[in-house]
């Protein structure tokens, strides 16, 4: 009795044969395979994440624009609390906190 033989009716199968190898290779051994998807949804999941906190700060600045437009002194005080701007005629002492 050969090896072919001895294995059930449904491994011998053509059809069987043909889908086993079939799924082996879309598994495993394609460009697209499931390793390869899974990698892929993970990256979309975190460029997603990155969109909405950009989408944040882009409405925060429009904000913030909007805000310098209507207001002058709102200018003046981004000026001196972001980028440490002064008068001449000024002293600024920062003080930093500790977290």
């Amino acid at each position: 009795m050969s090896i072919l033989q001895r294995l059930p009716a449904w491994l011998r199968n053509k059809y069987f044969l043909a889908l086993a190898f079939f799924l082996t290779w879309m598994l495993f051994f394609d460009h697209n395979d499931l390793f390869t998807q899974l990698a892929r949804t993970h990256e979309l999941s975190g460029l997603k994440a990155s969109k909405a906190y950009y989408r944040d700060q882009i409405e925060t600045t429009r904000k913030e624009v909007e805000n310098i437009r209507i207001n002058p002194a709102a200018l003046e005080k981004i000026a001196r609390e972001k980028y440490m701007m002064k008068k001449d005629n000024e002293e600024v002492f920062v003080i930093a906190q500790k977290p």
